[in-house]
């Protein structure tokens, strides 16, 4: 492990002597194949005809559930809309639900407030973002902890024990992880300001992010209209809250979808952009973005399908468990917990993490392989070290989840002001609307970033002609980070060998 790691710090030093004088670094000349790379990703990326559909069962098993979730938002919605039991169903849900007097159009303009701050919230996000990166970090990072211990204070307040408390913990882990990454803020604040650069430079991707977002709120306006027949419908009991649940569920899936899609589309324009040295270039194949979402939406559709069932959240314990890692110290019970647990997700990461739908953008593979096949190019280069140093998925992460707080707060605001008694159900279900709308936005920059680190850790001088003066940092801070690892590494194994020593000795 040691041979390894320090065989790859050696390897790293070549490029850090050649980064900082500005040119590429010998082992990227020396690794670099030769044969055209731009060539080869570009055959990757244009055959339709030669790709084969993957993970089909998924794709089936998603738009099937597609079809009962909508079918049943109809129902729900119909039963209540201007009549009450419309279509005579209540007595089918007696000792289920509590009938109530509500109609559907009593809950519906609310949820339409969610959808229209969270799509302001979006674009805002992304406009402010290209001309205020810094402050905009800044703001998601230190904004968000504040703002879920005010809502958990509001919750106290409303008597809403469970809710406090969940909201209480959660502001709690913000700001532990916060201050556990704060190191790290500089470097992501780079990446994410190239990320940004690339994706203006493509309005393209941003037009096919308009036009998913559209696709988004034609299922959302189903899909509140069902939830608000639905509240109409219960008082908002325990034994209710299964319905709604499910029906979460149902949409954090239907929007990962559709947010990956868009990171498919956009991985693959921004791949091929970089392998071939620009946008307006001739060797850019014809239609690059129809050719992109015709993948996104045919072949690959179930490999997305199937990703975005265990991606966010594989992701979201592996940002915590990384932060609480580097801040436990010699404590060395907690440290041999976390560390079962830190192994475990990194199993689990080779099989889930999002540079798969890079993988499936430009190779059409399987989700499983793809995501394979992108941890191991990243622990065999030693990129794997830097993907880890940095944040932005976590920074992103925290943009949504703030602007879909703010979403569900405004929609809640009305619900207390209208119907003081369901409150809870609305706020946290147009939270979850006002999630998907920002991510959708989000992921167009996060797929940017994914692109890059795969084709740094593929070619790196693809970044060096993209960008020279980021390809330099990247190269300085990897070369800083694989140092870290190999002291870190000895450091280990000098204090493991001198337990053994001194138990030798004893005995």
């Amino acid at each position: 492990m040691s041979d390894s790691q320090s065989s790859s710090s050696s390897s790293s030093s070549s490029s850090y002597d050649s980064a900082s004088m500005g040119l590429p670094p010998l082992n990227v000349v020396e690794n670099h194949r030769g044969t055209d790379s731009s060539h080869t990703f570009s055959q990757a990326l244009t055959p339709m005809g030669s790709r084969h559909w993957r993970d089909v069962v998924w794709m089936l098993i998603f738009l099937a559930h597609l079809i009962v979730i909508g079918l049943a938002l109809v129902v729900f919605g119909l039963n209540r809309f201007r009549k009450k039991d419309r279509l005579n169903i209540d007595r089918y849900t007696v000792g289920l639900l509590e009938n109530m007097d509500g109609l559907t159009e009593d809950f519906w303009p609310l949820y339409a407030v969610a959808g229209g701050v969270g799509i302001f919230l979006g674009w805002t996000w992304l406009l402010w973002f290209g001309s205020h990166a810094n402050q905009v970090m800044k703001f998601s990072v230190h904004l968000l902890a504040t703002y879920l211990a005010v809502i958990s204070v509001l919750c106290f307040w409303g008597k809403q024990l469970l809710w406090g408390f969940t909201f209480g913990i959660a502001a709690a882990f913000q700001f532990l992880y916060v201050i556990s990454v704060i190191d790290r803020l500089p470097f992501t604040m780079l990446v994410l300001q190239r990320a940004v650069k690339m994706v203006w430079d493509l309005p393209e991707v941003i037009r096919a992010a308009c036009i998913f977002m559209l696709v988004m709120l034609f299922w959302l306006a189903l899909w509140s209209f069902g939830v608000a027949g639905i509240v109409a419908l219960s008082i908002g009991d325990g034994r209710h809250w299964w319905l709604l649940v499910v029906l979460s569920v149902s949409l954090f899936w239907t929007g990962a979808v559709l947010c990956n899609v868009v990171h498919v589309i956009v991985s693959g324009m921004v791949f091929l952009v970089l392998t071939h040295g620009g946008r307006e270039v001739s060797s850019v194949p014809p239609k690059p973005l129809i050719n992109s979402l015709q993948c996104a939406v045919t072949t690959s559709f179930g490999s997305i399908c199937y990703g975005s069932l265990f991606t966010a959240a594989i992701r979201t314990l592996r940002w915590e468990i990384r932060g609480l890692r580097s801040k436990i110290g010699n404590n060395e019970c907690l440290l041999c917990c976390v560390d079962f647990l830190f192994h475990l997700v990194e199993f689990l990461v080779r099989c889930f993490n999002k540079f798969a739908y890079v993988q499936i953008a430009v190779y059409g593979k399987s989700f499983n392989h793809s995501a394979k096949d992108a941890w191991e190019l990243f622990q065999s280069t030693g990129v794997e070290a830097l993907v880890a140093y940095d944040c932005s998925g976590a920074v992103l992460w925290m943009g949504t989840l703030l602007g879909g707080l703010i979403a569900g707060t405004c929609a809640g605001v009305w619900t207390r002001i209208k119907c003081p008694n369901r409150v809870v159900m609305v706020g946290s279900t147009a939270m979850l609307m006002g999630m998907i709308l920002v991510g959708l936005v989000t992921v167009v920059v996060e797929s940017a970033v994914t692109s890059i680190y795969l084709c740094y850790a593929q070619d790196p001088l693809l970044i060096y002609r993209w960008d020279a003066a980021f390809f330099v940092q990247m190269s300085e801070k990897l070369h800083q980070r694989l140092q870290h690892r190999s002291a870190r590494t000895r450091e280990v194994l000098s204090h493991r060998i001198d337990d053994q020593i001194q138990e030798t000795v004893g005995v």
